[in-house]
């Protein structure tokens, strides 16, 4: 067990969190003198790690999407903080203001240079606040670009963190251009000369995630979700009724296994026994190893071949005859 979690638990993560209570009692009780239950406490264990693989090895559409949102799950915040080092933050689109849902600037992954852009939801109410709760406002997504220019200019490669309920829908936000502000950054990031890799940290929502992932290479934690819909606006939409999110998730395909499918992402970044939030430092780690492996994998191409490998790569998005003789690899990182 982790010492990242704390007390909170999801309503399926509940029989592993009792029996790690247990398992934790019998621990203190192990101190005392002449107590030997270490037998006991293995047998737990055991049967902790099969109840863990049994439950994470099946969990429904909606359960998936709980966990993609679990409070102690890493933010952008958190993978910045400790994946990159020398982090010097960039604010403001030059417009209109600096939107703290999205934090970007330059820094190092080890001695790799790198640009990072994070969609940033905030913890504690005061950070959600600040943050606007992950949801971007238009400019948010100039800042993004802007920096992304910047990185363009002296061939540093980007790294995009995404995990957002979806773009924020407020009247403020459409005034300033929210939708247009998407898509000029859709039709940029295409044109963006150097290495982009985007990774599915949580949510990855319908047009606010986009907006910051149109990438090289495009990788989803194993227990993340990336659907053009969140589950809510979904029921919202189809029977006006919220409370059918779960119906509505279930018929989603939310899932990195169906976006790998289809093409639409490369790469699935297995997480530890449980998901992400039971072990922070060894997630960080594996998406860091994964990060550094695309960059150096892009880095060796021409900024002709990258371009044109990016385009093609979301043209033949969702088709079944996808040829992947160009060295794409759609197996999941072990």
């Amino acid at each position: 067990m982790s010492e990242n979690q704390n007390s909170f638990a999801l309503d399926f993560e509940k029989p592993v969190r009792e029996l790690e209570n247990q398992i934790k009692d019998l621990k203190e009780a192990s101190l005392r003198p002449g107590m030997d239950i270490s037998k006991e406490i293995k047998a737990l264990e055991k049967k902790v790690s099969i109840l863990i693989k049994d439950i994470y090895g099946n969990l429904t559409s909606w359960e998936r999407v709980q966990l993609s949102r679990h409070p102690n799950r890493p933010h952008a915040i958190d993978y910045i903080n400790r994946m990159v080092t020398d982090f010097h933050d960039v604010a403001g689109d030059r417009h209109f203001a600096d939107d703290p849902s999205i934090i970007a600037g330059f820094g190092f992954i080890g001695e790799q240079k790198v640009c990072v852009i994070g969609i940033e939801k905030g913890r504690k109410t005061k950070e959600k606040v600040v943050h606007n709760f992950g949801m971007p406002r238009p400019e948010g997504y100039r800042k993004a670009i802007r920096v992304m220019k910047m990185a363009e200019r002296f061939n540093i490669p980007v790294i995009t963190f995404v995990d957002t309920p979806g773009a924020y829908p407020g009247i403020g936000a459409e005034e300033r251009g929210q939708s247009s502000a998407i898509a000029e950054n859709l039709a940029e990031m295409f044109g963006i000369k150097t290495p982009i890799v985007a990774i599915v940290i949580g949510e990855g929502g319908s047009g606010g995630a986009l907006g910051i992932a149109i990438a090289d290479k495009v990788l989803m934690m194993e227990y993340s979700v990336y659907s053009v819909i969140s589950p809510e606006s979904c029921a919202s939409i189809l029977w006006a009724d919220p409370k059918m999110a779960e119906t509505a998730a279930n018929s989603l395909n939310l899932g990195p296994n169906k976006a790998l499918e289809l093409g639409i992402i490369d790469h699935i970044i297995l997480e530890p026994a449980g998901g992400a939030h039971r072990n922070v430092e060894e997630a960080i780690e594996l998406v860091k190893d994964a990060v550094l492996k695309e960059i150096n994998i892009l880095s060796k191409l021409k900024s002709d071949k990258l371009l044109n490998l990016r385009f093609e790569k979301f043209r033949r998005m969702g088709n079944q005859t996808i040829d992947f003789s160009d060295g794409a690899d759609i197996k999941p990182y072990l």
